[in-house]
């Protein structure tokens, strides 16, 4: 069985700075992207972590931003599995040069 943690939780982990707990139980964030195509490729790098995990966060890919909310559907809230898969998210997004705007989220 999976632990669920708090948002408090989530928050407290290192590098999840670029995350905010949202009011639907979740964590989320928004990548500008400023391109269409720069959006794609942080998709398909999102498709293949999510893969990779065994793990799949919601992803709305528009012009110029790509919008991530992550929880645990089979505990419906969050546990360390979305912690590590923010974490890799936010290393992607910086490795493409895409900051984050999490207030946005």
């Amino acid at each position: 069985m999976v632990e669920v943690i708090s948002g408090e939780q989530f928050l407290a982990a290192d590098g999840v700075g670029d995350w905010r707990v949202l009011d639907s139980g979740q964590v989320g964030t928004v990548f500008r992207t400023g391109s269409f195509d720069k959006g794609v490729d942080l998709v398909s790098r999102i498709g293949a972590l999510a893969a990779a995990a065994d793990h799949h966060p919601d992803v709305d890919l528009r012009y110029p931003s790509v919008t991530v909310r992550l929880s645990t559907h089979e505990v419906d809230g969050l546990t360390q599995r979305d912690v590590a898969l923010a974490r890799e998210i936010s290393d992607a997004a910086a490795e493409l040069g895409i900051e984050a705007d999490p207030d946005g989220a």
